[in-house]
C-alpha cells in the first residue's frame, strides 16, 4: 500500500511539473488570438483582466517555444533570440495594459492593446 501511495504521489508531482504543463506554440498562439479578440470587443475591466491574464500566460509559454520556421535552429541563434525578443515585447505590452486596467484606466489600456496588432504583424512576417 505504501509503495502505491509513493508511486501515485511521484506521478502527480511529475505531471504537475512545468514541462508537463507546457503547450505547443500553436496552442499558445490560438489562446493569444482568442483572448485578443475578447480584449478588442470589451470595455469591461473584469473581462479585460481575464483576457489579458490569458494572453500573458500564453505569451510566457510561447516565448519558450520554437516557431516551425525556426525548427532546427540553435536556441542561441540570432533568429531564436529575435523570436524571444518579439514575445518579450508582447509580454511587456500585455503587462502595461494589465497595470492600466488594475488602476481603472480602461480607456488607456485599450490604447496599449491596440499596439498588440502591430507587434503580431511584425513578428508573424518574420516567423510564421
Amino acid at each position: 500500500m505504501k509503495i502505491k501511495i509513493i508511486a501515485l504521489l511521484s506521478f502527480t508531482l511529475l505531471m504537475s511539473s512545468p514541462l508537463a504543463l507546457a503547450r505547443d506554440l500553436g496552442e499558445d498562439m490560438d489562446i493569444l488570438a482568442a483572448n485578443y479578440g475578447a480584449v478588442q470587443k470589451s470595455d469591461d475591466a473584469a473581462t479585460l483582466k481575464k483576457a489579458l491574464a490569458g494572453m500573458h500566460e500564453a505569451a510566457l509559454d510561447a516565448r519558450e517555444g520554437t516557431p516551425p520556421k525556426l525548427k532546427g535552429q540553435p536556441a542561441d541563434s540570432p533568429q531564436m533570440k529575435d523570436f524571444r525578443q518579439g514575445m518579450t515585447s508582447l509580454i511587456d505590452q500585455i503587462e502595461q495594459a494589465q497595470a492600466l486596467v488594475e488602476k481603472g484606466d480602461v480607456k488607456q489600456a485599450k490604447v496599449v492593446t491596440a499596439q498588440f496588432q502591430q507587434t503580431r504583424n511584425e513578428n508573424h512576417a518574420k516567423f510564421r
